[in-house]
């Protein structure tokens, strides 16, 4: 019967014998957890800090673009036909079950200026619904009615980017701004959004009446004319049913036959952040994939150490076997020896995986965040790299002749 606490003790005595040696030995599977910990704290908190950016834009998300058209023989880009109008976006409310609410968009970029102060931004002519589709609440003050729409007032909502370049600490509440030099009272701004996943300031805006914008801003090519349609769908299980329903409708309003192309453009952004999603796992698996590397290379270094302790150790062996010491007493022996140095290098490497992510956020400014789960993973993988790389060295040390090893110089 092996007798497991006395080979415990064993070990541990030779590991504490050879105190310089175990260190050096661990210091691979030190550096190899931490690398894996810390690079998948990088992948990670990329991939949070992309979906939380998609998720910024709006939640069940349909952006409808004007299409393209042909002049000359030579094929413009999409947007280079306006196609999409306020009826249109009216009639997908309507008309599609699976629509939940529809904003059209008549924007583009102004300078804007209170009293001393101005400042270049982007002006999103819109109606109500624009704030619920892009599940964005208001920090202060009112949204515009559509009694606002209606007689195409001049209010504005502020972002906050806006809010502080052109007030700074004053109450931005009431105040009257100009867009294009046409007078408008503050009557709300927004919470703060951040950067949209193209790394614009989505808090540089200022949202006005869509019909002020139409009639006193901007101006349109014909009556009614948006740039975007944005549609929120009821639910995402709903998303390709309001999006082949928005198909169907545009098709048949804007008189498009069977075999001629759209005139417009339909995109689901929960695709797109799906996409994205999987990139950045994708990213995670391969800096884990590269770190665990080092991790064999450690496990690699554990084997040679304790090949070359079997060799040291010979004669203690053929005595170990000489007063009655079983094979198994001498391959457990040096499998516990193994595994220890594995687990108390991962349990190092774990803190030393978590301080480096902290370091990587403060001096490089990544979003890094360790879970629990790559912590289990890159101990759990050390504790087998201890005993996959220790088995075969002890292997070695049970097969020895016990006559032969004690005679070992």
């Amino acid at each position: 019967m092996i007798n497991i606490p006395s080979t415990i003790k064993i070990s541990t005595r030779a590991l504490r014998v050879n105190k310089m040696r175990s260190a050096l030995t661990m210091l691979g599977i030190i550096i190899g957890v931490g690398a894996v910990i810390a690079m998948l704290a990088v992948g990670t908190g990329a991939s949070e800090k992309i979906t939380q950016q998609i998720s910024s834009i709006g939640s069940n998300l349909i952006i409808i673009l004007p299409g393209s058209t042909t002049s000359g023989g030579l094929r413009m880009g999409m947007g280079s036909q306006p196609t999409l109008t306020r009826d249109d976006a009216d009639a997908i409310l309507k008309e599609c079950s699976a629509v939940q609410e529809v904003a059209p968009v008549l924007n583009g970029a102004a300078q804007v200026v209170y009293s001393n102060q101005n400042w270049s931004t982007g002006v999103y002519g819109t109606t109500p619904s624009m704030l619920t589709i892009r599940d964005w609440p208001l920090a202060t003050g009112r949204s515009f009615t559509e009694q606002d729409i209606r007689n195409a007032t001049k209010v504005a909502i502020l972002g906050q980017t806006v809010v502080d370049n052109l007030f700074g600490n004053i109450d931005p509440l009431g105040q009257v701004i100009r867009i294009k030099k046409v007078p408008f009272t503050v009557i709300g701004f927004l919470e703060r959004k951040g950067q949209s996943p193209q790394g614009q300031d989505q808090d540089d805006t200022i949202y006005i009446p869509v019909t002020t914008a139409q009639k006193k801003i901007f101006g349109t090519t014909f009556p009614g004319m948006v740039r975007t349609i944005m549609v929120k769908a009821k639910s995402t299980e709903d998303l390709a049913i309001a999006e082949k329903q928005i198909n169907d409708l545009l098709r048949q309003r804007h008189h498009i036959g069977p075999k001629q192309d759209n005139d417009f453009t339909v995109r689901n952004l929960t695709q797109i952040m799906q996409v994205a999603e999987q990139s950045t796992k994708v990213m995670t698996l391969l800096l884990g994939a590269i770190a665990s590397v080092s991790l064999l290379v450690g496990g690699i270094g554990i084997m040679n150490i304790m090949l070359v302790s079997v060799t040291e150790r010979t004669r203690e062996i053929g005595i170990r076997m000489a007063v009655g010491a079983k094979t198994w007493d001498i391959r457990l022996q040096f499998i516990i020896e193994a595994l220890t140095l594995s687990l108390i290098g991962g349990l190092a490497g774990i803190l030393t995986g978590i301080t480096g992510s902290k370091l990587i956020s403060a001096l490089a400014g990544w979003s890094t965040i360790v879970s629990i789960l790559s912590i289990l993973v890159a101990f759990g993988f050390s504790g087998l790299v201890g005993i996959f790389f220790g088995f075969y060295p002890a292997y070695k040390a049970s097969l020895l002749n016990p006559i032969d090893a004690l005679r070992y110089e």
